[in-house]
C-alpha cells in the first residue's frame, strides 16, 4: 500500500479529516492504496522470501508464467502488475467472466506486434479457471513461443479446474489468506492515508479485522465506510456493528470452498472431536449451506466411519434428516447437530466401507460368473432339472440355524472381504464370524 503523509493519531475527529482531491474518490479506495513496490506488499512472506518463487523471480527479474491460486482479496491481481513491472513487460488484464473468444484473438493479435517489435506481454486472467478447456487450450502456444508470460487467478483448485496441458507450462502458487497482524498493518495503511484513527475502540477495531475474514479488500471497504458514515468519537462493538452491514463468511456452495468445510466436518467427525465438528458444521451454516446437504454428508459418514461399532449411528442420522424435513430451519439443524456429536463420540470403525470396496473390486473382476446352482430358486420344471436349488440346505433345518454351504460362483475361491475392529458393536460381530468360521470347519469335516 502506497503511504501518505505522517499523521497524529491521536486526533479521529471528522474535522482532521483530509479532503481527497478532485476525481480521486471516483477511484475504489483499495485501488489508490494498492502497493507501488514489492516492499509494501503485506502478507504472502513464504513466497517473498529468499528460496520463495517470488522472492527468486524478484531478484533475477524474470518472470514465469504462473497461475495465482488464493481466496480473494490477498493480493493477487497487485503481484501480477508488479511482476509486470520488474521484467519491463506490457501489463495486460482481462477476465474469463467477461472475455470471450474474439477479446482473446485480439489481445493475442496486440501481444504478437508487441514481441515482434521486442516487448514482452504479460496477460494476467482473473478468474481463470472460468474460461472452458479449449478456451484454455488457446493459451499454449503464445505461452510455449514467449509471446506472453501469461499470470493467471484463481480461488478454485487448479488441479480441478485447470488443463494439465496449462498446468504444466506454468507454476502454482499458494496465496494464503492475510493473518490479524497482516491485516492490523493493512489498517493503519488505511488511517495514514486518511489521515486520523478510526472512530472504533480496540475491541470494536478488532470486530472489523474480524469481520474481513483475511481478505484485505473488504478490510479497507469496511474502514472507508466507517470513516465515511461513523461519529467523531470511538464507537463501541455494537455500534461498529449497525454501521457496518455484516459481510457473509467466504463460502462458494459450487466451489472449493464448499469441499473443504465438509471435508473439515468429516474429518472432525472421523477424529472423534465433537466440538471442531459442531463449529465446522456451524460454518457451513452459518455461511447459508443447504442443511440437507449436510444430513445427506452425515448420514454417509455413519456408515464410512462408525459403520457396525454402532448400529444405532445410521439411525440417528436418519432420523435427524427426517426431523429436518418436518422442522426447517432453523429447528432442524439443533438434530443434525444432535447426529453429528453422536458420530462424533460414536466408536469408529471402516470395516464395512473396506469390506464393501473389496467385494465390488473381486466383482469387477470375476465378470459373470453365475451363482451355484444350489442357491437358485427352481419354479419351473426345466429349472428343476438342470440342477437349480438341488441339495440347498435350508439353514433353519440345520444344527445351530447355520449350513456352511458355498454361497460364491463354484469357480471363484471362498474369500474373506469384512474384518470388524475390537470396537464397540463391532466386537460381537467379530465373536459371529469367528463363530460361524468354526461350524463352516465342522460341516465341512462331516
Amino acid at each position: 500500500m502506497s503511504r501518505g503523509p505522517a499523521v497524529n493519531r491521536a486526533k479521529p475527529l471528522k474535522s482532521d479529516r483530509k479532503q481527497p482531491a478532485a476525481g480521486a474518490e471516483l477511484r475504489p479506495l483499495a485501488d489508490r492504496l494498492r502497493p507501488a513496490g514489492f516492499a509494501e506488499f503485506v502478507g504472502q512472506s513464504h513466497l517473498f522470501g529468499s528460496g520463495g518463487a517470488l522472492g527468486r523471480m524478484i531478484s533475477s527479474g524474470r518472470v514465469s508464467s504462473t497461475i495465482l491460486w488464493g481466496p480473494p482479496g490477498v493480493g493477487k491481481t497487485t503481484v501480477a502488475r508488479l511482476l509486470a513491472g520488474i521484467s519491463g513487460q506490457e501489463f495486460v488484464q482481462t477476465s474469463a467472466v467477461l472475455a470471450g473468444v474474439r477479446e482473446l484473438r485480439a489481445i493475442f493479435d496486440r501481444a504478437g506486434e508487441r514481441f515482434r517489435n521486442g516487448q514482452g506481454t504479460l496477460l494476467f486472467v482473473d478468474e481463470v479457471h472460468r474460461f472452458n478447456r479449449s478456451q484454455q487450450d488457446a493459451f499454449l502456444p503464445f505461452m510455449e513461443d514467449g509471446t506472453i508470460t501469461l499470470i493467471g487467478a484463481t480461488t478454485e483448485n487448479p488441479s480441478f479446474e485447470l488443463n494439465s496441458a496449462l498446468l504444466s507450462r506454468a507454476s502454482v502458487l499458494v496465496l494464503e489468506r492475510l493473518n490479524a497482524a497482516e491485516l492490523e498493518e493493512i489498517l493503519e495503511r488505511v488511517e495514514t492515508y486518511l489521515g486520523g484513527r478510526l472512530p472504533a475502540t480496540p475491541e470494536a477495531r478488532g470486530y472489523v479485522i474480524d469481520l474481513a475474514d483475511g481478505d484485505a479488500r473488504i478490510l479497507i471497504s469496511l474502514a472507508e465506510q466507517l470513516w465515511l458514515h461513523g461519529p467523531a468519537q470511538a464507537m463501541e462493538r455494537l455500534e461498529v456493528e449497525e454501521v457496518l452491514s455484516r459481510r457473509a463468511a467466504h463460502y462458494d456452495k459450487s466451489g472449493d470452498w464448499h469441499y473443504n468445510l465438509i471435508s473439515a466436518l468429516h474429518k472432525s467427525v472421523r477424529s472423534s472431536d465433537p466440538d471442531a465438528s459442531l463449529y465446522w458444521l456451524a460454518r457451513m451454516l452459518n455461511a447459508g449451506e443447504d442443511p440437507r446437504f449436510v444430513a445427506r454428508r452425515v448420514t454417509r459418514m455413519a456408515s464410512e466411519d462408525i459403520g457396525l461399532a454402532d448400529p444405532g449411528a445410521l439411525a440417528q442420522c436418519l432420523a435427524a434428516w427426517e426431523c429436518y424435513e418436518r422442522l426447517g430451519s432453523p429447528e432442524g439443524e439443533l438434530a443434525i447437530a444432535q447426529a453429528v456429536i453422536h458420530l462424533a463420540l460414536a466408536p469408529k470403525s471402516n470395516a464395512a466401507y473396506k469390506a464393501f470396496s473389496s467385494a465390488r473390486k473381486a466383482a469387477a473382476a470375476s465378470g459373470s460368473m453365475p451363482p451355484p446352482k444350489h442357491i437358485l430358486n427352481a419354479p419351473t420344471q426345466l429349472m428343476k432339472q438342470i440342477g437349480y436349488g438341488e441339495d440347498y440346505a435350508y439353514d433353519h433345518d440345520s444344527e445351530d440355524g447355520f449350513s456352511g454351504q458355498n454361497c460364491f460362483p463354484e469357480s471363484l475361491p471362498r474369500a474373506e472381504y469384512y474384518f470388524p475392529v475390537e470396537r464397540g458393536f463391532e466386537r460381537e460381530m467379530r465373536k459371529r464370524l469367528a463363530y460361524f468360521a468354526r461350524l463352516r470347519r465342522k460341516r465341512q469335516q462331516a
